[in-house]
């Protein structure tokens, strides 16, 4: 297990080995390019992380995930109490995840702010943030933690946190994907507000606003702010994020497996007009065990699942 570091100790370094590719389709809220010097932010606080530990400075790429974490709380949905076997979901489970969509629908978690569409509920572990559902204003996510898996560039960053839960069941779904002979890495997860403006900014004065408007996420609206985000890659495509990652080996594996530890493909293919965003293969987005393999077995984008409209059809 890697020494885990306090906050007050960290030195941000500058990435060595990333390999970015120029193709960032920035459904994710645009690449992050040029300033990864963020520093981590103040909620960081590894000592106290449990499962998910920070780290050491320069060991990170490279470094097998050896996590012993279990499974995050409230992940076991569908799993026998011996033996963590699937059981095919009873009555009372679809009633239950039912009971959690209408919970968290898109109609019930949104209310106008200065003119803007706003969630109510940033921490959940459902939220659904889109380019037309922003996060409240100088919102950060109370519990980021630095996930114990192999990045793609050396140090910790502010893009290297996730929020605690997600980042103990990323740990157990990169063990899984090591065992399988993969070579996952992670390459951006959290993105702070001021990340973004910093982004969408750059990307405005380079590309013009028209495009930008079209690939890249304005601030607020950007996934990554929620902590539950993660782009992920692998040796085939230089440790980029491109969608040929999802014709890798790698690629392959996480379409196949994400929804065993809680996560789903967030941006898929050929749902442009519901989710805002080309396909992106790399993206994937923490939901829970049970509510994912439900989404991942309907077939279908966050945005339809959390729809009222949708949930008794």
């Amino acid at each position: 297990m890697m020494d885990k570091q306090k906050r007050a100790g960290w030195k941000v370094m500058l990435p060595a080995g990333v390999l970015m590719s120029g193709l960032l389709l920035a459904g994710c809220g645009a690449a992050d390019s040029g300033t990864d010097s963020a520093a981590a932010p103040k909620t960081q606080t590894p000592s106290q992380t449990g499962s998910a530990s920070a780290p050491a400075a320069g060991e990170a790429k490279g470094n097998a995930d050896g996590s012993s974490a279990a499974a995050p709380a409230g992940n076991t949905a569908g799993q026998s109490a011996a033996g963590g076997e699937q059981s095919a979901p009873s009555t009372d489970s679809s009633k239950d995840l039912t009971a959690q969509r209408e919970k968290s629908s898109l109609q019930s978690t949104i209310k106008q702010v200065k003119g803007k569409d706003v969630v109510t509920n940033p921490e959940s572990m459902t939220v659904i943030v889109n380019k037309n559902r922003y996060l409240p204003e100088g919102y950060e996510p109370p519990d980021l933690v630095v996930p114990d898996v192999a990045f793609s560039y050396d140090g910790v960053l502010e893009k290297s946190h996730m929020r605690k839960e997600a980042a103990g069941a990323l740990e157990e779904l990169f063990k899984a994907s090591k065992s399988a002979g993969l070579d996952l890495r992670a390459v951006s997860a959290y993105r702070s507000y001021k990340r973004q403006v910093s982004i969408y900014n750059n990307n405005v004065a380079t590309k013009g606003k028209a495009y930008t408007d079209r690939v890249s996420a304005r601030p607020g609206t950007s996934e990554h702010q929620t902590g539950l985000a993660i782009d992920v890659s692998g040796p085939g495509i230089g440790y980029g994020l491109e969608q040929s990652f999802g014709k890798t080996a790698e690629g392959k594996w996480l379409k196949q497996h994400a929804a065993e530890y809680g996560f789903v493909i967030r941006y898929k293919k050929g749902a442009d007009d519901i989710t805002g965003y080309t396909w992106e293969p790399w993206h994937i987005r923490y939901i829970g065990k049970a509510l994912a393999e439900d989404v991942t077995a309907k077939d279908m984008t966050l945005e339809e699942y959390f729809d009222q409209n949708k949930i008794k059809q």
